[in-house]
């Protein structure tokens, strides 16, 4: 196995996905949401560098074209997994995540069964805009949270009709609870926009891909 750069990015960005979970294990919210968003960030940001690093220096391997792929499945799944989690259990929020967990399972089982044939699953620049819009959408819906969890902290000890009348503008906003409860209504609309756009480039690649691996199902 070949140590360098980019595969270390890989790998660390690997590890990382299983961090994102345990942050909600040992820290309360918001700070958990703040840690698992810093997290997803600089993972999603050497998902680009290992690559280009790798192509810039020749340092392409097997082991790095074998755990990029992985580690970005792993930030995805883990990710929706807790937001999904932590969430209301909206419909809107958790069929787009069905669909694309759905899809990184099944294209990874039609992977596995052609073997060697797997190259004809190669990797296609709508999936790669695909992965891009998935990490965009987990990354704002993970800043929704910090949003609502500061709303509330903003508005302990009021009353809702306290907060009716702060909200209406008939009581000073002295805790900026306008600008959080704008926050968290614009982040959880872009999030599940582009959520949903992501799914529906989910589907479209995971049927190009099934279509790919038709004749080599055949008997």
């Amino acid at each position: 196995m070949t140590w360098n750069v980019p595969n270390m990015l890989s790998v660390l960005r690997l590890a990382a996905a299983p961090m994102i979970a345990v942050m909600f294990l040992y820290f309360t919210r918001p700070y958990a949401d703040w840690f698992a968003l810093c997290l997803f960030l600089i993972a999603s940001v050497t998902d680009w560098f290992d690559g280009y690093l790798a192509r810039l220096w020749k340092q392409e391997t097997r082991l790095g074209a074998m755990i990029d792929p992985i580690a970005d499945k792993a930030m995805v799944v883990i990710a929706l997994m807790v937001i999904v989690g932590y969430s209301s259990m909206s419909p809107w929020l958790v069929l787009p995540a069905t669909l694309i967990l759905f899809r990184e399972v099944f294209v990874s089982g039609l992977r596995e069964f052609l073997g060697d044939v797997a190259g004809t699953l190669k990797v296609t620049k709508l999936a790669k805009w695909k992965t891009a819009t998935q990490m965009v959408a987990i990354a704002i819906l993970f800043g929704q949270g910090v949003f609502e969890h500061y709303l509330g902290m903003s508005a302990w000890g009021m009353d809702q009709a306290m907060v009716d009348q702060v909200m209406t503008g008939a009581v000073e906003d002295t805790q900026g609870l306008l600008w959080k409860h704008a926050g968290m209504v614009w982040t959880g609309w872009i999030g599940l926009v582009l959520l949903w756009a992501a799914a529906a480039l989910t589907a479209i690649t995971g049927y190009d891909y099934f279509r790919k691996a038709l004749p080599h199902l055949k008997d």
